[in-house]
């Protein structure tokens, strides 16, 4: 927006303080005139050297004396409310240089205000925590950026490498061919509809309704029971009513994701994955829960990064793109809940998923 130049802030406040300060000292001395020259009677003025000066005499020698009086205090309160000014402005002239500098892309600056909390503090402190997230936010974009795009060109390359062999050696059949095709294409739609579902979960582009995670718990059960059953695991579920407020398909999704997450990484024989859902005080939670290897807590970490898959827990097929647990985390942080994460005692994830039920107050 462009705007007129005008008068500084400091400026402002300056004849601010000393407008106050001269309007404070004429009421003063308005007092004094009204209550002393007006009201003091004749009679209780004193004899000087046998001279009794009227009221007259009092004005002319009051009025040269208030005049200059004045005239020093519009000095003094000029140097001293530009001096108060710049003293309490200095923050803002920290935060308007933070702001400059995170508009031309530093976001690692910090203001970092010293001093007891105030409202400069406060501000200070909350523009501090917003260039943090800022920063996360954008290091994360541009991993994902990153990860995407080496992703996406994966199969683009084998398409490539598939169609120069089979151009380079006619005796490559056209069925195999085919099928080793249809195999890149289906991993990179795959790819792309797990994209776009991020993409749809982070800008909460859907309508909310009352949902029964329970149901979402038993239908992703009953769709990938097959899978379950073909690489060995058991299904457990535990399925209370549990009644949270948001997307029924992107739920399904979160709920589909988390169970087939916890079937893909488990055990190559007899593994075990529980499912329940549970009605809390004001939220609702679903709790996915597989046997499988041990992981360290930095591993665990970076779990619900875009593309991370955890080194040697990807085996055959159904691997999956890597955006199983990011969607998740999207998802649960677009209806406002929260994800925790923690590896089991014995090997294997716990993952715990709380949402807002009908009943609790929205937390925005």
């Amino acid at each position: 927006m462009q705007r007129a130049p005008g008068p500084s802030v400091r400026l402002k406040l300056t004849l601010s303080y000393v407008g106050f300060l001269l309007v404070a000292v004429v009421l003063l001395l308005a007092i004094v005139w009204v209550f002393l020259l007006r009201y003091v009677p004749a009679e209780a003025i004193e004899t000087i050297g046998g001279f009794v000066p009227g009221r007259d005499d009092l004005v002319r020698a009051f009025v040269p004396a208030l005049g200059w009086m004045l005239l020093g205090l519009a000095v003094f309160a000029i140097v001293g409310g530009w001096f108060l000014a710049g003293r309490m402005l200095a923050p803002l002239r920290r935060l308007t240089a933070a702001t400059r500098k995170a508009a031309d892309g530093s976001l690692s600056h910090r203001i970092e205000l010293e001093g007891r909390r105030d409202e400069f503090r406060e501000l200070s402190d909350s523009f501090d925590e917003m260039l943090a997230r800022l920063e996360a936010h954008l290091a994360e974009q541009q991993r994902f950026a990153a990860n995407a795009s080496h992703e996406l060109r994966t199969p683009l390359a084998i398409t490539q490498t598939l169609l120069d062999v089979a151009r380079d050696d006619p005796a490559t059949g056209d069925r195999e061919l085919l099928e080793r095709l249809r195999l890149v294409n289906t991993r990179a739609i795959e790819l792309t509809e797990a994209l776009l579902l991020l993409s749809r979960a982070d800008g909460r582009a859907f309508a909310r309704e009352r949902v029964d995670l329970s149901l979402l718990a038993e239908e992703s059960v009953e769709t990938l029971l097959p899978l379950a059953e073909a690489r060995h695991v058991a299904l457990e579920a535990t399925s209370d009513v549990a009644i949270a407020v948001g997307s029924t398909a992107l739920l399904q999704q979160l709920t589909t994701n988390l169970v087939h997450n916890a079937i893909v990484h488990n055990l190559s024989d007899g593994g075990i994955v529980r499912i329940a859902t549970a009605a809390d005080p004001g939220s609702a939670s679903l709790t996915v829960e597989n046997t499988g290897e041990r992981l360290s807590p930095q591993m665990i970490s970076t779990l619900t990064e875009p593309f991370r898959r955890g080194t040697g827990r990807i085996r055959g097929d159904h691997a999956g793109v890597g955006l199983g647990l990011a969607i998740a985390k999207s998802i649960v942080q677009a209806h406002d809940g929260t994800m925790s994460i923690e590896a089991r005692e014995g090997g294997g994830l716990r993952v715990v998923v709380r949402l807002p039920s009908p009943s609790s107050p929205d937390p925005r």
